[in-house]
């Protein structure tokens, strides 16, 4: 019998990060993928080992490594491997008049594209398991300056729906998209309580809660092809214009 183990592509920084620890708490060893981030990398590997699991850092550039090899070398180093937790992600802004080919096959290449076939390779690599993708709560929006990142997030959460009649019953596969928790660090603070006001729950959100929502799909087995929106009902908030709130 070997212990159970996570793959999880960007556990190094941001959310990625708090995903890999809080399967660790779960008790999973981890595969922690790294791309540029490794000396983050080592400081959570350190972290999870301190927390009596396993962990080792794989390194791919997703826009150029095989990913067949990393879902191989995963596997080798942890027999038990029955997770993969898609997290990695690329952003980059602009809306569809001013997207060249490259961001588009960039954004594409890291969002949808990895996902699918570390998805595909992880079918054939274990006899059952779990994905899980990370997507956006913006796929619920139709917000034209981040015209690739989102069509390619919008793609994934397709993805997710069908891959999951796929491989089901052998592989089970939801994803989490989360709002308001961990925003970029250039966004202000008057941004924020912007974003704030248009969240029904008025407030923002914080990793804990995306942890429950990962704790939600690891533990119940009778959920498949589901998106759980951790965004405190963002993105439901499309009453959109009628005549009972027209001003005038």
């Amino acid at each position: 019998m070997h212990h159970q183990a996570a793959l999880v592509t960007g556990g190094a920084t941001r959310l990625g990060r708090f995903f890999s620890e809080a399967l660790a708490d779960a008790g999973f060893d981890i595969a922690l993928h790294v791309n540029r981030s490794r000396e983050e990398a080592e400081e959570v590997a350190s972290s999870i080992r301190a927390k009596g699991r396993e962990c080792e850092i794989f390194s791919c550039d997703f826009l150029n490594d095989d990913l067949n090899d990393l879902l191989r070398s995963a596997k080798q180093r942890f027999p038990g491997l029955n997770l993969l937790l898609n997290s990695a992600s690329a952003y980059a802004p602009a809306p569809i008049a001013a997207t060249e080919l490259a961001m588009l096959e960039a954004q594409f290449r890291v969002n949808m594209f990895t996902p699918l076939l570390l998805t595909r390779h992880f079918a054939e690599t274990v006899q059952e398991g779990q994905v899980i993708n990370i997507i956006d709560n913006k796929v619920a929006y139709h917000q034209y300056p981040y015209a690739a990142y989102l069509l390619s997030k919008k793609s994934l959460a397709e993805m997710t729906r069908m891959a999951a009649l796929e491989f089901a019953p052998r592989i089970r596969i939801n994803g989490i998209a989360p709002g308001v928790v961990l925003p970029a660090s250039l966004r202000t603070s008057n941004y924020i309580e912007w974003r704030i006001e248009g969240i029904p729950l008025k407030r923002q959100g914080h990793p804990g809660h995306l942890v429950q929502a990962l704790h939600y799909l690891l533990e119940n087995s009778f959920v498949a092809g589901q998106i759980l929106f951790v965004d405190g009902g963002e993105s439901i908030n499309l009453e959109g214009r009628h005549s009972e709130n027209y001003a005038h």
